[in-house]
């Protein structure tokens, strides 16, 4: 069972919602779309659905083409950010009614639902409404309907989005128990980097309607082919910093330079860009042989366990995400500090020519 892309493009009027997508997603497998808003993620979905026909490209499900077939001939199943139920029904019917729509016997019915709700945990809730249930028993509740298709793909578009933390934090530890129960090809979009890791399995990066990365979750967090999948897997984005190569040192400004080992060690003498992610900056040299460099205060956003310090560094925007409460006064000049080996090196086109060290060792 495999979903194929090949060179699906879609095109509204002028603009370019999905450039040439080129995507092979297998039998049992988690799959995560990460981006922005406006990335494409949900655009990417409804093509996969069949909501949408492409204005380029093929689509192919366990080997059929089913490019431009109806969404209702497709053994597919969706759950989007605004989970809908109907209000007059139980529980139990709202998760029958998809079934019943398609005809199938009454006994096979019951059976799927009561297996379905054990698996969602929902089974003492079934004579319920959904007004009578929590936030996250609801969204079971919309869940539960997709999956008792037996859908060979189910689509999560933001699912959890729109419930409060402890909700969130609930269904996303039981979405992969839920998904390896069921068999299916997952896919969710998420615009949470920290999602995409709790969840694992594999991530498309996606950004400006172009997937710009695909491969197992680790990899890509680790490894990001390009700046611009840097930059969106890690909140807050990737900090920047131009840097140049000569002989065998990195010269990063503010008259710090780290040795060029590795794979910086064959590259070219030249200009390059260092990228960091925010929970490498320290205020405090914990690490030693970490790099020092002098920044303004912008702005502090205190959160109860961690501190974003906003920081302009000649001008260059930075983030830092430190551990604990650090009520920094706005324009205060700090010294902040930076391990050289939690360093990505990026070409001029923005293609990685060198991951991290620790990504490396990983």
């Amino acid at each position: 069972m495999t979903l194929k892309l090949e060179g699906v493009t879609k095109i509204v009027g002028r603009d370019t919602h999905i450039h040439p997508t080129d995507l092979t997603l297998e039998e049992g497998t988690m799959n995560v779309l990460l981006g922005p808003t406006l990335a494409g993620k949900t655009s990417l979905m409804r093509l996969m659905a069949g909501l949408d026909v492409p204005t380029a490209g093929r689509i192919h499900w366990q080997g059929t083409d089913v490019t431009g077939m109806r969404v209702q001939d497709r053994k597919v199943a969706m759950v989007y950010q605004q989970f809908i139920n109907y209000p007059s029904m139980t529980v139990y019917d709202n998760i029958a009614s998809p079934m019943r729509l398609l005809g199938i016997d009454r006994a096979e019915i019951d059976r799927r639902v009561r297996e379905t709700a054990e698996m969602m945990k929902l089974t003492p809730m079934l004579k319920r409404k959904p007004l009578e249930l929590s936030g996250g028993q609801q969204q079971r509740c919309a869940l539960a309907r997709a999956l008792v298709k037996d859908a060979g793909l189910v689509l999560l578009d933001e699912p959890l989005a729109n419930l409060d933390y402890k909700l969130r934090e609930e269904l996303r530890i039981e979405i992969p128990r839920i998904f390896a129960a069921s068999g299916a090809i997952f896919v969710y979009a998420t615009t949470e980097p920290e999602e995409a890791l709790l969840l694992g399995g594999n991530t498309a990066t996606l950004w400006e309607g172009r997937v710009t990365q695909f491969g197992p979750t680790p990899e890509v967090y680790r490894k990001p082919v390009d700046s611009t999948t840097a930059r969106v897997f890690s909140d807050p984005p990737m900090n920047f910093l131009q840097v140049s190569k000569t002989g065998a040192r990195l010269m990063f400004g503010d008259g710090q330079s780290a040795e060029a080992t590795g794979k910086l060690a064959s590259l070219p003498d030249g200009r390059y860009t260092a990228g960091f992610r925010p929970n490498h900056i320290e205020i405090t040299q914990h690490t030693p042989g970490a790099m020092r460099f002098k920044a303004t205060v912008s702005v502090t956003e205190l959160t109860g366990s961690e501190t974003f310090v906003h920081l302009d560094h000649h001008g260059e925007r930075w983030v830092g995400q430190i551990h604990g409460v650090h009520d920094l006064d706005h324009g205060a000049e700090v010294t902040v500090w930076l391990d050289p080996s939690h360093v990505y090196v990026f070409g001029a086109d923005g293609s990685l020519v060198a991951p991290a060290a620790y990504a490396e060792a990983a």
